[in-house]
């Protein structure tokens, strides 16, 4: 457990860490930052709409579950989706059994584990 003198020492770096940061982003660049924020979000909106088109709704539950666990893969995925989109790739909605392949293939080889006893 940490000392009294360790938690006050930590509370005061904390304040004047946050005391930096909100003399930074002072003026313009609170501004400017609050208008990047927007900018991302709204983007993020249209990228979910267009994925809710893109995918079956059992296709869109796969994703949701495996965010959960794999959040880098289903980002890899979702990005790969909407760029096969954009070049016009994607005759139809992407169901089920198309994500699960694009996931097998995107997927690294899982190394097989042999232990054995002597």
């Amino acid at each position: 457990m940490s000392a009294p003198n360790e938690d006050e020492e930590l509370e005061e770096l904390r304040r004047r860490r946050v005391a930096q940061l909100q003399g930074q982003y002072a003026g313009g660049d609170l501004a400017a930052l609050q208008g990047q924020q927007s900018e991302m979000e709204r983007r993020q909106a249209e990228q979910h709409e267009v994925l809710r088109r893109l995918l079956t709704p059992e296709a869109r539950e796969r994703l949701a579950r495996l965010r959960l666990t794999r959040p880098e893969l289903v980002a890899g995925v979702e990005q790969q989706i909407l760029a096969l989109a954009s070049a016009g790739r994607l005759p139809r909605a992407i169901d089920d059994a198309t994500l699960r392949s694009l996931l097998e293939r995107i997927q690294p080889e899982k190394r097989e584990i042999r232990i054995t006893r002597r």
